[in-house]
């Protein structure tokens, strides 16, 4: 797919190469102009918002390692042992969702909270089952569909010591075990999953810059990462973490599938590569850029192969090889691509490096998100945050080109800003940014790309990884010092207006349980 990828990327390049302008009038977004069935919904992740991290019988993850023994690696030391306390206040945040309006809910299950030590060997915590249990009911008691994210990084730790995770082939049988337990228990009601989020994300700052747990990577990258290796290391767990994929696809649909009548995919974080320039070694860079980005998980599941540009480029024998088995399992093991889009940068040629290599030099591609000291577009409260909507509609259709014109769901889609201590509510920025990303969506739709759906990141405020509790993406400020207590932010009445017809949602979502 080399070549056609390379002619789809520049075809969109061709005609979408603008950038989003900061004063630009806001978009009109009505329900309307999507399809009938297309599903509005907004989305959280286990370690991020749940809490009660050391209750109920809930065994450690990698992320409460990484968060609780090394806070330096957290911008304000933070971690997710309390985060938003959904675990206990699960029942308002299903009644904010049906009050904003949203038909659905893409939450992700804590593997360490269901199987403390990471096996079906290890016990099973009835309380972690209880508790998503009482989740999905009261989601679908108020219409609202559960879309569960299997793994959203969350390693159980006793792998991690057991064998080191995603670094051994052991997991796969293992992340097999735990999806099946998934499936026995919530199949009945769940009817859509997705098998990993953000792959990408896991290999690139989880074993090449380290600032991720477990925070592995080359010395030469960050000297104060605890052990690794980011030039094999990175390749070995994306390639078990698609194996790990397709082992729990087959047997969904071997044994599942068929009664329990649900579907099943993956959701890809990329961006959108422009050439910096129009020479046709820039061009050429920004294909290099997709094929180890988005490709990168997506042709195995489409081909059953690497890209063919991952493969000549990870020299050393670095990057493994799928034998003819498992090939056979991870072509067409998804029923829906998810994205989630966030930003796009200009990629440009660079030489190739035979030192210090990695997964972020291997391409020999620079990756910038400003091009002559021009931004791609605004700047969000995180750095590497630049606004530039045209990119998710230029993705969209990348994706429909290039790989067969899958079904698409914009798994996550959202903008921060700084958490400065006060309670902040009006959010104009977000609004202005959804409504431009909403117009590209229904852009990308009318041209023929077989999107499904749309979910807003994030329903809450939350921890954010790295960043801790530094920014803010939800629509719902969650006010950390006051019990956390949920205020709809501007955003969120935006959003309920479209989808619902109403001003507003109630401010306080406390009011809305009593």
């Amino acid at each position: 797919m080399k070549r056609v990828g390379l002619v789809v990327l520049l075809a969109i390049a061709l005609v979408c190469n603008g950038a989003f302008a900061k004063k630009s009038s806001r978009p009109t977004v009505r329900r309307a102009q999507f399809p009938k069935d297309f599903i509005f919904g907004a989305a959280t992740a286990a370690y991020q918002c749940e809490g009660a991290a050391h209750e109920d019988g809930r065994g450690p993850s990698i992320w409460d390692t990484f968060s609780e023994k090394h806070p330096e690696k957290i911008k304000d030391r933070g971690n997710g042992s309390v985060a938003d306390n959904s675990y206990h206040f699960y029942k308002q945040d299903v009644a904010l969702l049906h009050n904003i309006g949203f038909g659905a809910y893409r939450f992700s299950i804590s593997w360490s909270r269901i199987l403390p030590r990471g096996t079906l060997k290890g016990g099973i915590n009835q309380a972690g089952l209880d508790y998503y249990n009482n989740l999905i009911n009261a989601l679908l008691s108020k219409g609202i569909k559960p879309f569960v994210t299997i793994f959203h990084w969350d390693t159980p730790q006793a792998l991690e010591d057991a064998y080191g995770g995603f670094r051994s082939a052991q997991i796969v049988n293992d992340y097999k075990d735990y999806a099946e337990l998934l499936f026995k228990t919530f199949g009945d009601r769940v009817k859509h999953w997705s098998r990993v989020r953000e792959p990408l994300t896991v290999v690139q700052q989880g074993y090449v810059t380290g600032v991720m747990a477990p925070g592995r990577c080359s010395k030469f990258t960050n000297p104060k990462c605890l052990g690794g290796d980011g030039a094999t290391e990175p390749y070995i767990v994306g390639h078990n973490l698609l194996l790990a994929h397709a082992a729990a696809v087959k047997v969904y649909r071997e044994k599942y599938q068929a009664s329990q009548k649900g579907q099943v995919g993956i959701a890809l974080n990329a961006g959108f590569n422009i050439p910096y320039t129009n020479s046709h070694a820039d061009r050429v860079a920004a294909g290099r850029a997709m094929a180890f980005t988005l490709d990168y998980f997506l042709e195995p599941l489409v081909s059953g192969k690497y890209p063919e540009e991952m493969v000549s480029h990870v020299k050393g024998g670095r990057l493994p090889v799928f034998t003819a088995e498992q090939s056979k399992t991870l072509k067409g093991s998804f029923d829906f691509i998810g994205i989630n889009y966030y930003s796009s940068s200009y990629a440009k040629d660079v030489p190739c490096t035979t030192q210090n290599v990695t997964l972020f030099t291997d391409p020999c591609v620079q990756v910038t998100g400003e091009r002559n000291g021009v931004p791609i577009g605004p700047k969000a409260a995180s750095d590497w945050l630049l606004i530039y909507p045209k990119g998710l509609r230029d993705l969209l259709l990348y994706t429909k080109y290039k790989f067969k014109d899958p079904v698409i769901y914009i798994t996550e889609n959202g903008v921060d800003e700084a958490s400065t201590g006060k309670v902040f509510l009006k959010d104009n920025e977000r609004i202005d940014y959804y409504a431009h990303h909403l117009k590209m969506v229904h852009e990308a739709i009318k041209v023929g790309a077989n999107v499904k759906g749309f979910f807003a990141w994030s329903l809450l405020d939350n921890f954010e990884w790295g960043d801790g509790y530094t920014v803010r993406f939800g629509l719902v400020y969650v006010d950390y010092k006051d019990g956390q207590k949920r205020y709809p932010k501007k955003s969120a009445k935006w959003f309920s207006k479209i989808l619902k017809g109403h001003k507003k949602p109630r401010a306080h979502v406390q009011e809305l349980q009593n």
